[in-house]
């Protein structure tokens, strides 16, 4: 798909889909009329048939009584294939909530379908359900059919088109996912060699920066979950190099933390001593 334009017809079905459910908004629409919408927008948009690859009031056998998935969506029906996704829908009114989530989760689980969608026919949020102990649902995409532009819908739409669907696309991004971690993340910034790297850069700056000095100013700069991975991450430090001089200076320069906890301490010494 282009990155910066659309193809006509692309761009007439996502504005039809658009004018379709906000004129079901408009009226109030019940759970049935944006399942319609819904159905359509899965055949327009994302080119999926809609006799053959949708079925609505999919049965799910679980432990207990049989339940129904509003919308079930299947590339394949040999056997022993099961869908590809569920499709929880709500009225296009309702806003989406975590309960509905757990709802359509405990169905996929039942089954062992990975990917869930919870739409409204406004909002649009897909799942992925890792199968661990407990299962964990993630959020990998979310976006907005009134709000979003049309270049955002294009690419989200074929996210869980047909044709993404049918060459395991949806797998592909999982794999990504797991790549992009932030463990995975830090471990590569926080790398002997990435160290050497940021070293040689800032060298430019003709100030003396040691390894110990960027890993405390990378620590400032992470959000708090991901201080928490970093502190599981074993970090080898670049080796000094042997017969290297350091100045004076140098060796009793503070690290940037050291510096930092210093103004802090500065700035609480007139309250402490009138206390």
């Amino acid at each position: 798909m282009p990155k910066h334009s659309l193809d006509k017809d692309t761009k007439k079905a996502l504005l039809d889909a658009r004018n379709l459910v906000e004129a079901n908004a408009k009226d109030d629409g019940n759970e049935a009329e944006t399942r319609a919408r819904i159905r359509h927008i899965f055949g327009t948009i994302m080119g999926y048939d809609r006799f053959k690859h949708i079925t609505a009031e999919y049965e799910i056998h679980g432990a207990g009584n049989t339940v129904y998935c509003d919308i079930a969506i299947q590339v394949s029906h040999e056997e022993p294939s099961k869908p590809d996704m569920l499709v929880e829908v709500k009225r296009v009114n309702i806003d989406l909530a975590p309960k509905h989530i757990r709802q359509v989760a405990s169905y996929a689980i039942d089954i062992g379908c990975e990917w869930i969608l919870l739409t409204n026919s406004k909002d649009w949020k897909l799942y992925h359900i890792a199968y661990g102990k407990p299962p964990q649902t993630k959020l990998i995409e979310s976006w907005n059919l009134l709000n979003d532009n049309t270049l955002v819908l294009a690419k989200k739409f074929e996210i869980i088109s047909y044709k993404n669907v049918r060459k395991q696309g949806l797998d592909t991004i999982w794999a990504r996912q797991n790549v992009l971690t932030i463990s995975n993340m830090l471990k590569a910034i926080l790398a002997e060699e990435s160290i050497k790297l940021y070293q040689r850069r800032l060298k430019t700056t003709g100030i003396p920066i040691s390894p110990e000095d960027i890993v405390g100013s990378l620590r400032h700069l992470l959000n708090e979950a991901a201080l928490s991975e970093m502190d599981k991450i074993r970090i080898s430090l670049p080796a000094k190099q042997k017969g290297a001089k350091t100045s004076k200076a140098v060796k009793s320069k503070p690290t940037l933390i050291e510096q930092e906890a210093e103004a802090i301490l500065a700035e609480k010494q007139p309250n402490d001593q009138g206390s």
